[in-house]
């Protein structure tokens, strides 16, 4: 297969790298797209990478994953202007510290325009941890989305995890001290560490992730299991509008499913409107990451986007 680094802008202008893999013995029109989760992620450091492109490329089909602005901690990437004709460079610290789930949206545009100006014209979507999250928020507010079908690798309930770490009394404490610093100006400020949360957040990206009314929210396992009713809004929302066929992946073991993964694909399967555009798989054994059930897991993506 043949393999280019890319760089492409997103929809807002910021500057993005991706790894476009190719098939070698001859052109294609159709594209996987590919959306790592949140913290420390980066294409470039994921093994999964490499056999996802080989089993895709297999198919006749380009393998394109992009490193998004929520990839790695804290980035500064570069946004694009032009001033009287002149084109400048202003840099931007993004990265999981400080993205909101929202800006997705900007990101998949802009590599759909990347693929349809390189002459591709059928696109799937693969989503994994936050990337699935992404997927649905994405579907969810896009009026009429250019991908033939969705893949939805671990997605997972940040909010309800977050509820769990810290409690209640904590868990609604910083959410109001976040909206809060937000509204004085202070958004783009650390959460101090001593709160406890696993990675370092701005006051902005800790309110999107823990708000449990907001675009986040997006499975929120440990509300449906346990009857929190930790907001207003309606449970699994998003994902009974989705409006593409959809392929739910989850590891039987996974860490973030509140040792009740099989429950939490129930709670999946009941919020679908039509079951007949969903394909969910539990992988016996397999944690959130995979590890050791990378082969099994391109196997069934594979399959899935080739019969998509």
């Amino acid at each position: 297969m043949k393999i280019s680094l890319i760089h492409f802008l997103s929809t807002d202008k910021l500057r993005l790298p991706g790894l476009l893999f190719q098939p070698d013995e001859k052109q294609t029109r159709k594209a996987v797209i590919y959306l790592h989760g949140c913290g420390s992620s980066s294409v470039f450091y994921s093994p999964k990478i490499n056999k996802l492109a080989a089993a895709i490329t297999h198919l006749g089909m380009a393998f394109f994953p992009f490193n998004n602005r929520g990839a790695h901690y804290v980035k500064t990437l570069n946004r694009i202007t032009r001033k009287n004709n002149v084109e400048m460079v202003v840099k931007e610290l993004y990265g999981t510290s400080y993205e909101k789930i929202k800006e997705c949206i900007f990101d998949i545009d802009g590599a759909v325009s990347f693929l349809r100006f390189k002459g591709f014209n059928t696109f799937h979507l693969i989503g994994e941890s936050t990337g699935a999250n992404k997927i649905v928020v994405y579907d969810y507010y896009s009026k009429n989305s250019p991908f033939a079908s969705y893949t939805l690798i671990c997605p997972g309930d940040d909010t309800g995890l977050y509820f769990e770490k810290l409690g209640k009394t904590l868990f609604l404490k910083i959410i109001e001290q976040s909206k809060s610093m937000i509204q004085d100006g202070h958004g783009l400020d650390f959460v101090p560490n001593s709160i406890g949360l696993d990675y370092p957040f701005s006051y902005q990206s800790c309110y999107d992730v823990l708000n449990p009314n907001g675009d986040y929210n997006i499975f929120p396992f440990n509300d449906a299991l346990n009857d929190l009713k930790l907001g207003t809004k309606a449970l699994f929302k998003e994902f009974r509008k989705i409006s593409r066929p959809t392929h739910v992946v989850l590891g039987s073991n996974d860490e973030y499913c509140y040792d009740k993964a099989d429950s939490c694909m129930n709670l999946l399967k009941k919020n679908v409107d039509y079951n007949e555009k969903f394909y969910f798989e539990l992988i016996d054994g397999a944690d959130h990451g995979f590890e050791h059930h990378e082969q099994k897991l391109v196997q069934t993506v594979s399959r899935w986007i080739s019969q998509s």
